[in-house]
Formats: structure tokens, C-alpha cells, sequence
């Protein structure tokens, strides 16, 4: 019999119709791959989605993304449902989502950050929080929502306080001129490096959703050690989070410093985007894989974090057979 597969889609942050779009390509896929999947546009309502859930599916395929999907919020409904589920746990989900803990977890194991701080929208606003040019960004959104660049000279404000519905705290970063360089991971082992040319000021949502005249080069045209580096880089930052299954790290290469003393740790993604095109499974394609194997790979990988720790816990625990037989003989 087929494993039963739930593939959520959709959720109720800014990236819904990104989910909803992507949730497609991986429902074909792992319809291709034998599964039997069952296709739950969630919504902001907990106890449909549990109906939804029910019977329980041998797997849930987590195709959500930005708030809500992949900051630990529906991992933890999963964790408590106990169903085992694709991409990372919990804690992953939220610290990766968390740009400024991410970026200081990065920081202690290497991993060089740009100069930056967490500023209140208020300071931003005043103007004076750092010298241009510098980027303001959320601290927890995806898929470039939020962010503008700021420069030297610029006659608007940092931020449009009208349009500004990201929280009372923003994350500053100086701004590093160069290129974009991005890498996947999967299952702790790095996969590429793929450069991002986009038409845009940067890779802002726009560029990556809508602007066809976006490209992406793999192997990216950059030197040995570099491409070396940003994969080193990226698998320390997606062990130091304990991240799982597939995720993406995200890096500025200024070219105009020398060697790898130009590439700086941006955000990692622990649900990145998911399609045969997308960046992370198109390296992991040209690794070997077909989409709807790298699909079929994080279902059978799928795991209910916080039951896989209680079982592993009472299996510490209990005494083996031969540890009880000589307890029973002592005390007899």
C-alpha cells in the first residue's frame, strides 16, 4: 500500500501564494515518486488543519513558507499531533528564521557576518542608526520580504512607517557591495555553489518570483577557494542550527577583496523553495538526483523530532535483557 502523504501548502504569511505556486511541482512529484498525497491549504486555523490531518498521514510534507510554516509554529502543532514531517525541527526552524540569532550563531563557529545591529523602527526612522549605505531588512521573514537598501544621498526615508508591518525591531546591516552566491544543503553535506544575477538593486522578491530576466550560474564563475569556502560556510551554519533534510545559506562575495576575506554569511533558509528549477533542488539534481527523488528522500527522511528523542530517551533507560537477568539473579 502507498505511504500516505499530507502535503501542506499555502499558510498565511507574506510567501502563501510562493507556497501555493510550488506546492504543485511537489505534489506531481511525489505522486511520481508512489505516494499517496493528500494536497491541505492551511490556514491560520489550528483545529481545521487537525482535521485535516486525520487520520493521521504516515508524513507531512512541508511545503509552507515565512511566518508561521517554517519558524517552528506548525512544526510544533506536527510535533504534538506526532507526525513525523520533511525539513527541520522546531528549534532549527525558529533560530533560522531568527535573522539576528541566526547571524550570531554563524559568527561562533567562523562564519563572518556584516556589521549590523537590531534597531527599533523608531531609530531607523530617525535616520541616524548607520552610515549609508545599509540595508534594512525584518527580523523574520523570507523570500526578501521587507528589505530596501539604503544609500548615500537617498531622499526618502529607510522605511515607509505606513507599509512597515514587520514588528517593532529591524534588523541593520551594512550593506556589502559584490555578488550574490547561495548554497544548499542537504542532510549536513553541502551542495553547490550557484551565483544570482539579477536585474534588480539586489535579489529582492520581485527578482526572485517575478523578473524573468533573473539567472542562475552553477557551478558559479568564482575562484577554487571561494567556491570551497562558501561550502564550508554553509555546512557550519546548518550544523550549528541543527538543521535537517534540505536547506539554503545565502552569501555577498565582494570580488574586490582578496581570496575569500570578500564573502559574508547573509541568512540561511531551512524551507527553501521547491521545485526542479528552484536553486537548492536544481544542485541537488545535478548531484544525481532527480526532483522527485530529492521529494521522495525528504518524505522517507521525515521524523517527528520530540518522539524520536522520548523513544530514544526510554530506550537509554530501560535495561537490557541481560542487565535484568543479572539484577534478578543478585537478588535472588
Amino acid at each position: 500500500m502507498a505511504k500516505k502523504v499530507a502535503l501542506l501548502v499555502g499558510g498565511w504569511s507574506a510567501e502563501r501564494q510562493v507556497s501555493l505556486d510550488k506546492g504543485k511541482s511537489v505534489e506531481k512529484a511525489l505522486i511520481e515518486a508512489g505516494y499517496d498525497v493528500t494536497v491541505i491549504d492551511v490556514k491560520k486555523d489550528i483545529p481545521a488543519l487537525i482535521a485535516a490531518l486525520t487520520p493521521k498521514p504516515d508524513a507531512v510534507f512541508n511545503n509552507l513558507h515565512g511566518r508561521g510554516g517554517e519558524d517552528g509554529v506548525i512544526q510544533g502543532v506536527l510535533e504534538m499531533l506526532e507526525i513525523p514531517y520533511t525539513h527541520s525541527g522546531v528549534l532549527a526552524s525558529a533560530i533560522g528564521m531568527d535573522k539576528p540569532i541566526a547571524r550570531r550563531l554563524a559568527a561562533s563557529v567562523g562564519v563572518p557576518v556584516a556589521e549590523g545591529r537590531v534597531a527599533t523602527k523608531d531609530e531607523v526612522l530617525s535616520g541616524k542608526v548607520m552610515d549609508a549605505p545599509y540595508v534594512v531588512k525584518p527580523t523574520n521573514e523570507g523570500s526578501s520580504v521587507g528589505v530596501r537598501i539604503v544609500l548615500e544621498n537617498d531622499n526618502h526615508p529607510p522605511l515607509d512607517a505606513d507599509s512597515w508591518v514587520y514588528g517593532e525591531t529591524v534588523l541593520v546591516e551594512r550593506y556589502i557591495p559584490g555578488r550574490e552566491l547561495t548554497v544548499a544543503v542537504l542532510d549536513g553535506v553541502a551542495q553547490a555553489v550557484t551565483e544570482i544575477v539579477s536585474q534588480t538593486r539586489f535579489f529582492d522578491y520581485e527578482a526572485k518570483y517575478h523578473d524573468t530576466r533573473t539567472s542562475y550560474v552553477m557551478p558559479a564563475p568564482v575562484p577554487d577557494d571561494v567556491y570551497n569556502t562558501a561550502l564550508d560556510y554553509a555546512k557550519r551554519v546548518y550544523d550549528v542550527l541543527g538543521c535537517e533534510g534540505l536547506a539554503r545559506c545565502d552569501f555577498r562575495y565582494d570580488d574586490s577583496k582578496a581570496g575569500a576575506t570578500g564573502l559574508c554569511f547573509l541568512e540561511i533558509n531551512t524551507q527553501p523553495g521547491c521545485t526542479a528549477e528552484s536553486i537548492g533542488p536544481s544542485q541537488v539534481i545535478r548531484n544525481g538526483k532527480t526532483f522527485a527523488e530529492l521529494c521522495a528522500h525528504l518524505v522517507e527522511n521525515a521524523r517527528c523530532h520530540a518522539l524520536d528523542q522520548a523513544n530514544q530517551t526510554a530506550h537509554a533507560a530501560a535495561p537490557s535483557s541481560d542487565g535484568a537477568a543479572a539484577t534478578q539473579k543478585k537478588r535472588a
